[in-house]
């Protein structure tokens, strides 16, 4: 394998996750700038997720009649464009706009990375490619409140976005030099109606949570947005199963292996998107840490992530898809129940060694998730593929969050107290078990499921094709 390749596009993709996440501790800092309020500038957070969310649909389109390098080069300097205003911004609005504008790029540049490594991939190596791709996913939420606390206690806020320029430049110079050309295909005109269905649903339901979440505005703007969402939703499946070419695909859940996949995969990222969510707030709010402090703690599971890459093409070839993802999904709902029982005095020590475990299992799980949802998918459905896991992780890590926060609020307004460490033990305990559900789908699943790819039960696997 090419291992160039997947570590462009991990870093390209590590970019953009850490940047969801890394203004999160900068925000009093930013939000004083700026002239409002802290959570009145959470609208950045929504509209960066709004963004994502309404052209990831699109991101596969765009790639297929344009060609993935050229879209994924377009992404980055999207992306670099919306941190330079980032860094420039003198109001709340040019600072939500920029932030807008920084989600567009990162909507092109996840599913469109991994649409160019599918492409670029032979089948027995797309375990190893997949374990390089995931590490971002994991390992920049995790990373972001660290250093984007440490960059503004001793530099400026400013220099949170300012950063991206130079990472932008190296990303596409490497891109233009390694990146192997994917040629554009052949397609049907861009479906505008699912296009505009699809944002509306995706974007009501993840602004809607994400209000819900982060009260920026009126609980009942995000009720109201989470069912404009759904309601748009069923509209778009109505659409879909008419239309010749939808914009996504539905077609693509006949397939058992890629439904099983994602639908696994979407319950298990609540316990993913809840986590990050409810520890920084835990350690800080229960155990009075700094938020820095609570960041270098947290970061510990980012190495738990990086270890997985030199053992998951091995362990899948070994017990294969099913066996692996099964003990993954048990352990990774294990290791969250754990943090229920954490306390002041628990020895940091103990802590840090879970979260490293649970990192260990989240990255095995995700790795080989990612892996197995396009094991059976064709060359002519690898973008539609793409686009779809992208939008449906992007509905679940939202949905993490407004299921952790809701979680809270309605432990605090039964018991009738202040926020306090025991509704942090309830919500990581709920969490937990949702998480443990991802197991379900994977009992009906063959246990040869994917062997193409993880050479399990030495299935003979092509030398020289890329990933069809």
């Amino acid at each position: 394998m090419n291992r160039i390749v997947p570590l462009i596009l991990a870093v390209a993709l590590f970019m953009e996750q850490m940047d969801s996440t890394v203004i999160s501790t900068a925000l009093p800092a930013i939000a004083a700038a700026l002239g409002v309020g802290p959570i009145t500038l959470k609208l950045a957070l929504t509209s960066y997720m709004v963004a994502l969310a309404i052209f990831i649909p699109a991101s596969g389109w765009m790639a297929d009649r344009f060609g993935a390098k050229v879209i994924f080069r377009v992404a980055i300097l999207v992306f670099m464009a919306g941190s330079v205003l980032c860094a420039l911004s003198g109001s709340l609005v040019a600072f939500v706009a920029a932030r807008f504008l920084q989600g567009m790029g990162g909507a092109m540049m996840t599913p469109v990375g991994r649409l160019v490594l599918l492409r670029t991939t032979e089948r027995r190596e797309l375990v190893s490619a997949m374990a390089l791709l995931t590490i971002p996913g994991l390992i920049g939420p995790l990373s972001g409140p660290p250093i984007g606390g440490f960059i503004t206690t001793y530099f400026s806020w400013h220099w949170i976005f300012l950063i991206n320029v130079p990472i932008g430049l190296a990303g596409i110079w490497l891109a233009t030099i390694h990146l192997p050309e994917v040629p554009p295909v052949e397609t049907p005109p861009i479906d505008w109606r699912g296009f505009a269905l699809s944002a509306l649903a995706a974007s009501g339901v993840v602004f809607g949570l994400s209000v819900m979440s982060l009260p920026a505005l009126p609980p009942a703007a995000g009720i109201g947005a989470t069912a404009l969402g759904l309601a748009a939703g069923l509209l778009y499946v109505r659409h879909a199963r008419r239309h010749p070419t939808p914009l996504l695909d539905l077609g693509l859940f006949r397939n058992a292996t890629f439904r099983i996949a994602v639908t696994a995969g979407t319950i298990f990222r609540i316990a993913a998107g809840a986590t990050p969510f409810l520890m920084p707030l835990m350690l800080q709010l229960g155990f009075g840490l700094t938020p820095f402090q609570s960041g270098l703690i947290t970061f510990v599971g980012a190495i738990g992530a990086i270890t997985t890459k030199f053992l998951a093409r091995r362990v899948f070839a070994a017990v294969g898809f099913r066996t692996v993802l099964i003990a993954a999904a048990i352990t990774g709902a294990a290791t969250t129940a754990a943090n229920a029982f954490f306390t002041p005095g628990t020895p940091y020590a103990l802590i840090m060694g879970l979260l490293l475990a649970a990192g260990f299992c989240r990255s095995f799980f995700f790795t080989g998730i990612n892996a197995l949802s396009y094991a059976e998918i064709g060359d002519a459905e690898a973008s539609q593929a793409t686009s779809m896991s992208s939008v449906l992780q992007q509905v679940s890590l939202a949905l993490g969050v407004a299921v952790a926060a809701a979680i809270l609020e309605g432990s605090t307004a039964l018991k009738g107290h202040a926020l306090g460490l025991a509704d942090f033990h309830l919500a990581f305990a709920v969490v937990a078990g949702l998480s443990l559900l991802a197991v379900l789908p994977f009992l009906r699943m063959p246990r040869d499921a994917g062997a193409n790819v993880s050479g399990h039960g030495g299935r003979p696997e092509p030398d020289s094709i890329a990933v069809k």
